[in-house]
C-alpha cells in the first residue's frame, strides 16, 4: 500500500502539477524529430517516415502511453527539409490526452568539414480530458471506498477541451565525429488551462551531445567499421528535469546501447537497454527499414516490481525517388544520421 500510494501520488504530480509535463523517449535517436527539429531533412534519402511508441509503466492501472509519428523529406539543395510531425499522449484513468500536429522547415550550412543545421517547428496542439472518469471526496466512503455509480456535487465547469498554437526551434552541429545539438519547445508559452485561470505551458529545452569512435585502428571508412557512440541528454521543462546518458555499439545493421536516466530531485530513474536493426532493401539507393526496441527498468521508489518497467518500439522507412540528383546533395564530411 505504500509503494501504490506513493504511486497515484507521483501520477498526479506527474498529469497535474507539473503542467502537462512533455513526455521523452528513450529512444530518442529513433524519433529525431521530435528530439530537435533541425534533425528534419537529416538523412542519406529522399522521403523518411518515423514511427515510435512508448508504453510506460505497463503494470500500472490507468494508461500512460505516447506515439509520435513523423514524415519528412530531404531538400539536398540546401542539406535540410520539410516535414509533419504527429504526437499524441494519453495519461491516466481520466483520459488525460493531449495531441500536437506541427510543420517543421530545416536548412543547413557547411563544407567539408562542418555542417550547421536549424529548424523551426510550428503546429496546433489539443489537450482533452474526461471528467466523467474523475473521482472526487464525495464519491468515496471512508469503510467501502469508492462508490460505483455515484455523481459527484463537484462544479466541473464546462471547458474539458482545449486548443493553442504552439512553436519551437533547434540547432545541431556536426564536426568531425562530434556532434551537439539544442531544441526549445513551446517557445510562445501557450496558454493550456481548462478554466478561466491562465496557465502558462513551461518551455522545455533539450541538449544532446554524442561522439564516435571507430574501434578498427586502420580504417576505410567502408560499412564494415565498428563504431563506440557515447551520448549525453539533457532535459529541462519547468522544475523537472532529467539527464540520459550512455553509450551505443553500431557495426553494420545492428545497434546496441545500455543508458542510465537521472530523473532528478523528483523524476524516476532508470536503466535502458535498447536494439536496433537496420534492414537494407536496396543499399545503393539508400532504402531502408529500420526497427527497434528497448526497456526501462525503474531504480528509484517505482522500482520493477511496482510498475514492469516500460517499453518502447520503433519503426522507420527510408527511401528515394526516382528523379533523385546526386549532383545536388548537400556536401559534408559527415551527418547526423551518423551518429544513430
Amino acid at each position: 500500500m505504500k509503494y501504490l500510494r506513493y504511486l497515484l501520488m507521483w501520477m498526479l504530480i506527474y498529469a497535474g502539477v507539473s503542467q502537462a509535463q512533455d513526455h521523452m523517449y528513450s529512444q530518442f535517436f529513433n524519433s529525431p524529430v521530435y528530439l530537435n527539429p533541425a534533425l528534419n531533412g537529416q538523412f542519406d534519402a529522399d522521403f523518411r517516415m518515423n514511427l515510435i511508441y512508448r508504453s510506460q509503466w505497463t503494470s500500472v492501472p490507468g494508461s500512460l502511453s505516447y506515439i509520435t509519428a513523423s514524415a519528412d523529406y530531404n531538400i539536398p539543395k540546401f542539406g535540410g527539409g520539410v516535414g509533419l510531425l504527429f504526437t499524441r499522449a494519453n495519461e491516466g484513468t481520466a483520459y488525460f490526452v493531449r495531441n500536437n500536429l506541427a510543420g517543421i522547415y530545416s536548412y543547413s550550412v557547411g563544407s567539408d568539414n562542418y555542417v550547421l543545421s536549424f529548424g523551426l517547428q510550428a503546429g496546433i496542439s489539443n489537450r482533452s480530458i474526461d471528467r466523467g472518469k474523475l473521482v472526487f471526496g464525495d464519491q468515496i466512503d471512508p469503510t467501502l471506498g469508492y462508490i460505483p455509480g455515484s455523481v459527484s456535487a463537484a462544479d466541473l465547469g464546462q471547458l474539458n477541451n482545449r486548443f493553442y498554437f504552439d512553436s519551437g526551434a533547434g540547432v545541431n552541429l556536426v564536426v568531425g565525429e562530434f556532434m551537439v545539438g539544442s531544441a526549445l519547445q513551446h517557445i510562445n508559452r501557450p496558454n493550456d488551462s481548462f478554466t478561466g485561470t491562465p496557465s502558462k505551458l513551461p518551455m522545455r529545452a533539450t541538449a544532446h551531445v554524442s561522439y564516435r569512435i571507430n574501434t578498427n585502428r586502420y580504417s576505410n571508412g567502408d560499412d564494415n567499421d565498428s563504431y563506440f557512440i557515447p551520448s549525453v541528454v539533457l532535459y529541462k521543462q519547468g522544475s523537472a528535469s532529467s539527464i540520459n546518458a550512455g553509450v551505443q555499439y553500431k557495426r553494420r545493421g545492428v545497434n546496441a546501447g545500455v543508458w542510465y536516466r537521472n530523473g532528478g530531485t523528483d523524476g524516476p530513474s532508470a536503466f535502458v537497454v535498447s536494439f536496433i536493426f537496420d534492414l537494407f532493401i536496396n543499399k545503393e539507393g539508400a532504402e531502408k527499414i529500420r526497427f527497434g526496441i528497448s526497456h526501462d527498468a525503474p531504480t528509484s521508489k517505482l522500482n520493477y516490481s511496482n510498475t514492469s518497467g516500460t517499453t518502447e518500439g520503433s519503426l522507420s522507412y527510408e527511401t528515394t525517388t526516382p528523379s533523385r540528383n546526386e549532383d545536388h546533395k548537400f556536401q559534408g564530411s559527415r551527418r547526423c544520421y551518423d551518429f544513430y
